[in-house]
């Protein structure tokens, strides 16, 4: 999931052992390349319990920023859409809806998606009216465009080839990543490669032609992709477990500061952090942060998915805002359903800088 800039818990029991565990671990000592950070803002819990939470998309809306929009997903049920402070907007049962992204080309905004109930790529297109117009109840649409995979679909990314937008499909159980094409006739399986493991989290960066995607499981490794020539096996392996990764590398988003530069965010599962690396070759690994709680809004955890929007909003985010899915959500003493949590993306760079 990609920053923009305008140019362009099944038991009670086990969850409170979870939560607890997580706790104590958030206040351990950091290192000195970790820092700490407190969320904002938070959304309601999910409806499904257990893990269900898992990938928030925003679009930036640089006409009204204060109109922008969080999607997320429960991967038990369906799609959710939040104001950027965190307001329940609408949500709809579309079944196991796992990971979402969005682009906007020429005022027209595409929202993909990964449905494992149906085993389908769905893609929505909405125009700026449909999105500024959100209200509590309003009815999320049937998708634009769908189209059964033959793979066990699990995580996605949008990028643009060749100035089109494309759709990156990674598999569950398995190492193919498909590559689907957006037109206004369909999805068309353009592509298929290999990367080589169990793969979840991508992002794209359009203007370095590099498809950044993460393997869990057995081998806990980032890697990147030329997308300039279409030649897939061209990789760069940017971190691994042996690094800075702590158990399974999730969600990848991408933070532009101008055109070429920026920064790519990294969900480090295992030790719930979030590791920062330069958008430029070599992508040097640069610090990570832990979100932790303060008494208002709790910390976040074990996370997967995670989307990152560069946009300035008048009186609250100057450089922009972080979205995190949160494992292990709690209010005070009680175990709540996962939910998303939201920073103000300036304490970061704040943090980054010293």
């Amino acid at each position: 999931m990609q920053s923009v800039l305008p140019t362009l818990t099944n038991t009670f029991n086990l969850s409170r052992y979870c939560c607890i565990f997580a706790a104590v671990f958030l206040l351990a000592p950091l290192k000195a390349d970790i820092f700490a950070i407190n969320a904002d803002y938070e959304t309601p819990p999910v409806i499904t319990s257990g893990d269900a939470a898992d990938d928030p998309a925003i679009w930036a809306n640089f006409k009204n920023p204060k109109n922008s929009l969080i999607f997320g997903t429960d991967k038990k049920s369906g799609l959710y859409v939040y104001s950027i402070y965190g307001k329940e907007l609408a949500y709809r049962n579309f079944g196991n809806i796992n990971n979402v992204d969005v682009r906007e080309i020429n005022d027209e905004i595409f929202l993909a998606g990964t449905n494992r109930s149906t085993q389908e790529v769905v893609v929505w297109k909405f125009s700026y009216r449909d999105l500024d117009s959100f209200t509590k109840g309003t009815y999320l649409p049937d998708p634009y465009l769908t189209a059964r995979s033959d793979i066990n679909i699990y995580g996605l990314c949008t990028g643009l080839i060749n100035n089109n937008l494309h759709v990156f499909v990674t598999e569950d159980m398995g190492s193919n990543v498909q590559i689907w094409k957006i037109e206004d006739s369909g999805l068309t399986l353009v592509d298929t490669f290999s990367n080589q493991g169990e793969s979840e989290g991508c992002v794209v960066d359009d203007y370095h032609k590099r498809l950044f995607i993460s393997e869990e499981e057995n081998a806990g490794v980032m890697r990147s992709y030329e997308l300039s020539s279409m030649d897939y096996l061209k990789e760069s392996v940017i971190d691994t477990r042996e690094g800075n990764i702590g158990g399974d590398p999730e969600g990848i988003t991408l933070y532009q500061t101008s055109e070429s530069e920026g920064y790519i965010i990294l969900s480090s599962q295992g030790d719930s952090k979030y590791n920062i690396y330069d958008r430029v070759t070599p992508h040097s690994y640069l610090g990570s942060f832990r979100i932790v709680g303060d008494g208002r809004v709790d910390g976040a955890s074990d996370t997967d998915g995670l989307d990152v929007a560069n946009i300035r909003v008048p009186g609250k985010f100057q450089k922009g805002f972080l979205v995190v899915q949160d494992g292990f959500n709690t209010d005070r003493t009680d175990v709540m359903n996962q939910n998303f949590k939201i920073v103000d993306f300036k304490k970061v760079l704040d943090s980054l800088t010293k």
